[in-house]
């Protein structure tokens, strides 16, 4: 066999093999579809034990959910607001919560149920559509710091944004505006401004409570 006809008959039975950048974007894809697929069990997992808690609290099981990112137990009606699917809790046991967390934390009874109205009319499984949760609607950054384990549960709740309010009174010493104002927008945008946001969602949050309370 000549040299020609060797090297002629290697190329003919060698096969193509991969680059090294198709190895590579094979692998990432692979690897990204591992990544959706546990960040999807994970949000599951959330989500049930969330629909767990719910269903504790109102005592019905809560409709499947369209997708993992939205949330099945409130319903969204005209004008934007959201109705929970859990009634009002009972005026003499909210009322029992609020005398208890107030006189601990030295905080106006009237104060924490005006803001308790206002933030979900009572009802302890309510959702916004940001995330907050139940009575006082704690965020969960919110509801971790003051080592809240069950945002849905009415006397964690009441405690925890009790405990927020009192923060916030001493903050901005004892001005109601401001600290409803950091209450719904975030102590920062309030100090940013130097009082009331400009934010029609803050303005209208403390002028209704406001209002609640001079009909005390």
């Amino acid at each position: 066999m000549g040299w020609a006809q060797g090297v002629s008959d290697s190329s003919a039975s060698a096969q193509p093999s991969p680059s090294l950048a198709q190895t590579s974007t094979a692998a990432s894809q692979a690897s990204a579809a591992v990544s959706q697929a546990s960040m999807a069990a994970s949000i599951q997992k959330q989500r049930a034990s969330v629909q767990k808690q719910v269903s504790a609290i109102t005592g019905k099981a809560a409709p499947a959910a369209a997708s993992f990112f939205t949330v099945p137990w409130v319903d969204t009606v005209a004008g934007g607001f959201n109705v929970p699917a859990c009634d009002p809790m009972p005026d003499e046991q909210l009322d029992k919560l609020i005398e208890e967390s107030s006189t601990h934390e030295g905080v106006k009874p009237d104060l924490v149920r005006a803001v308790i109205s206002e933030e979900s009319a009572n009802r302890p499984c309510a959702v916004s559509p940001k995330g907050a949760q139940g009575l006082m609607q704690l965020m969960p950054e919110t509801a971790s710091v003051f080592g809240v384990k069950n945002p849905f549960d009415p006397r964690e709740n009441v405690d925890a944004g009790t405990k927020m309010l009192k923060q916030l009174l001493d903050k901005y010493g004892g001005d109601l505006s401001k600290t409803l104002s950091a209450y719904n927008a975030g102590a920062g945008r309030v100090d940013q401004e130097g009082g009331v946001p400009p934010i029609a969602e803050t303005v209208n949050y403390v002028k209704d409570i406001l209002e609640k309370l001079s009909q005390k």
